[in-house]
């Protein structure tokens, strides 16, 4: 899926929400535990009831390799479900040498078919751009986390002057275009959009932390948004989680269709 297919879909659907598809076996509504695939069977409900609301949806990848080999057929079969209109990320944070590099690209682009994968930038140009080779697929660079523990490094400071984060992204945007490289900048850093929006105009940005980590929609929007959105802001738990019984896919439509709701009024607002 290219940008303007991207830009399409969030004008049609008047949303620019994704859903992370992070299912933990141990939190879904106990009757699915009899069917032959839980996880699946969950993730089927959920995007069934979702799937007209969002752009998105963005396993987590660590909660299906936590279930080995059945784990990753869940996720297999979930990717496939997903309507192909609908972008798809693997939120996997991978990152290593070149030559492993090509092999984390081959096995999520080539075999497994996402639009995205999330990719940490630690180890520099050579571990990225194995990723950025393919026509019509997404990087997804970490920049700015929604974590407590970004103080460590990213908004530490350089010789520059600048941050850390900020140095990820004036040197990341030199490997690849805004066709192909997307940002992680969490909803819990509102106050920092406006300076990575100086540096990063044009670039989509993929803002988790909205939702059950109480990051504000509507000022994410008022600094982040660009003509083209340019925003995928990202919710799971509060979504998916919404109810632990069999009305589960029901209240999971209810919270999506809440956010989406928010989403057409911002972007009625603010989209130029």
């Amino acid at each position: 899926m290219d940008k303007a297919q991207l830009f399409k879909a969030i004008t049609e659907k008047k949303s620019f929400l994704c859903i992370g598809l992070d299912t933990d076996i141990k939190r879904i509504p106990s009757h699915l535990l009899s069917e032959e695939d839980p996880i699946f069977a969950f993730n089927k409900e959920i995007i069934d009831a979702t799937s007209d609301l969002c752009v998105a949806y963005k396993p987590n990848t660590a909660f299906y390799e936590s279930m080995g080999a059945k784990g990753w057929e869940s996720l297999q079969k979930t990717l496939e479900y997903i309507p192909k209109e609908i972008f798809t990320i693997a939120d996997a944070k991978r990152g290593d040498i070149g030559n492993t590099s090509t092999l984390y690209a081959r096995a999520f682009f080539e075999e497994m078919k996402f639009d995205a994968v999330t990719v940490a930038p630690y180890m520099g140009s050579d571990s990225v751009k194995p990723f950025l080779g393919y026509d019509d697929k997404w990087v997804i660079l970490l920049a700015l986390t929604s974590n407590q523990g970004n103080i460590d490094f990213q908004l530490l400071e350089t010789k520059s002057g600048n941050r850390v984060f900020e140095e990820v992204l004036l040197k990341s945007k030199e490997w690849a275009d805004t066709n192909t490289l997307m940002y992680v900048v969490g909803a819990t850093n509102a106050a920092y959009i406006v300076r990575i929006r100086q540096l990063v105009p044009e670039h989509f940005l993929l803002v988790p932390g909205v939702g059950a980590q109480g990051g504000d929609l509507k000022a994410i929007s008022k600094e982040g948004m660009n003509d083209q959105c340019g925003l995928l802001v990202n919710a799971s738990r509060s979504i998916i989680y919404a109810s632990k019984e069999k009305d589960f896919a029901e209240r999971a439509r209810d919270e999506a269709a809440k956010i989406q709701g928010e989403m057409s009024q911002l972007l009625d607002e603010y989209l130029p």
